[in-house]
């Protein structure tokens, strides 16, 4: 394998003193750790200190720490620094300033991940491919994506996030993106700031690392679209959005099953863009993908060839069909996971989603197909947090859903707003409902379970999963 890091050029990253060894990837947790990795010893809710002998003994290059760890031997690949975390930090940086990368930085307050995943696939073919993996996307995640960075990266996608003020811009620093993109601003981790327009200044904030003569691609469909302008004063703006005036504009889109299709303008130049999943909101962020794979110089064709085959991972928009019966495989019902995170705006796009899915009747014990919303807490919305959760009650969409059962406290103030006959139950916890999840749910229905994710609907999807056979023949 390529060696990422050697013991030198990481020692004159950190100033740690260490002795003579080389990595081909950086770890911060055993469970999946590889051989060769450099294992960083972060405190986070145990020290990772505790780790380091066993990290060695699965095969670490070395370990990056502040002091020898009782139980590892004195002649140990140990790179000894003051603070792990900056030590990890300066690693980022280094990493960053040895590639001639490409580098685009996303932010927003729904659809971060999503929508890197997306440009990941987007520029998939068109070079080295460097992006975050999973949601790491804070104070140690994105140095620690930086860190991981081969020398010879072409195209670097950093997703970057928050919960407080002042988070964004050193990270944003760190990446110094070529182009940032904010997908959206919303009421998510509200309860940290005074209100939206304080999370829009924060997310504009990610344009403080731009890096000269650096673009920014903007949502200008939101009305805190001003504040994002006025934070990118330096950088060449690109509008994406709904509007005419609108440098990418979405014009129509045809939501059909397993995919939303799109007519699009693109800097003038008329096209049909494709996602493999269902809702406008895709289909949006996946506008302003192009957007900043045009201002990244990469291949336009092959960046739409590549949106098309995307699909949201698990937990996140992802839709499966569950065949509830090995031989009558007729008998299927279609499950839409968004269970990894929530806020008042991702739940009505997800909401919205659901209502649009299509239901089969007369082949379940029902008989009518129905469209049935697990729904979980939004969490960190501060003071107006009830309120807002009975306000999904007036959403459009819910005219077409049929049934809403509700976990956590929260969700007691969408119960009580919502039409009885739309009343499912109401619980505390997804772990009381998840066995109840059989006699809930049945052939030709449509299922969504989102929530935050410190509620858990991860268990009401994996309920609904269990409930599934192979079809007849399939191995």
């Amino acid at each position: 394998m390529t060696v990422l890091w050697t013991a030198a050029e990481a020692a004159q990253a950190t100033g740690g003193q260490t002795g003579d060894w080389s990595a081909t990837g950086v770890s911060i947790d055993t469970r999946t750790l590889e051989p060769g990795d450099l294992f960083v010893a972060l405190k986070d809710a145990r020290d990772g200190h505790e780790f380091v002998a066993a990290a060695l003994a699965k095969g670490a290059a070395a370990a990056l720490v502040t002091h020898r760890p009782e139980g590892v031997s004195e002649d140990a690949p140990l790179l000894i620094v003051p603070d792990v975390l900056e030590a990890l930090g300066d690693l980022g940086r280094h990493a960053r300033a040895r590639t001639n990368a490409r580098v685009a930085a996303i932010t927003g307050s729904v659809g971060k991940t999503s929508t890197k995943e997306m440009l990941r696939a987007a520029l998939a073919g068109q070079g080295n491919i460097h992006a975050s993996v999973a949601s790491y996307n804070n104070h140690w995640g994105v140095p620690l994506t930086l860190a991981r960075m081969p020398a010879d990266t072409d195209y670097a996608v950093i997703e970057i996030g928050m919960n407080h003020p002042g988070e964004i811009a050193p990270l944003a620093r760190m990446a110094r993106p070529h182009v940032a993109m904010v997908t959206t601003v919303a009421a998510a981790h509200l309860e940290a700031f005074e209100n939206v327009a304080g999370i829009a200044r924060e997310k504009g904030s990610i344009c403080e690392g731009l890096e000269p003569n650096g673009t920014a691609v903007l949502n200008a469909d939101i009305a805190e679209y001003p504040i994002l302008a006025e934070a990118a004063t330096q950088a060449s703006r690109v509008r994406f959005g709904s509007s005419t005036d609108h440098e990418y504009q979405l014009q129509s889109t045809n939501v059909t099953e397993g995919a939303t299709v799109a007519k699009v303008s693109l800097g003038g130049e008329a096209a049909v863009m494709k996602v493999s999943c269902e809702g406008r909101h895709f289909a949006l962020n996946a506008l302003g993908v192009l957007a900043v794979c045009d201002a990244l110089g990469a291949d336009r064709a092959q960046a739409l060839c590549g949106l098309a085959a995307w699909a949201p991972p698990a937990g996140r928009g992802a839709r499966e069909t569950i065949t509830l019966d090995p031989v009558e495989t007729q008998l299927k019902l279609t499950l839409l996971d968004d269970a990894y995170n929530a806020n008042p705006t991702s739940m009505v796009a997800a909401l919205d989603v659901l209502a649009s899915t299509r239901v089969s009747d007369d082949i379940g014990r029902v008989g009518k197909g129905r469209r049935i919303a697990f729904l979980g807490d939004m969490k960190e919305l501060g003071p107006d947090g009830p309120g807002m959760h009975a306000a999904l009650a007036n959403e459009p969409a819910m005219e077409r859903i049929d049934l809403v059962h509700c976990i956590g406290p929260l969700m007691q103030s969408l119960y009580a707003a919502l039409p009885i006959e739309k009343r499912g139950l109401h619980v505390d916890t997804a772990a009381e409902l998840a066995p109840q999840v059989r006699g809930l749910v049945d052939a030709g229905d449509a299922v969504l379970a989102k929530g935050s994710l410190s509620m858990g609907l991860a268990q009401i999807v994996d309920a609904v999963r269990k409930l599934g056979h192979p079809d007849a023949g399939e191995v």
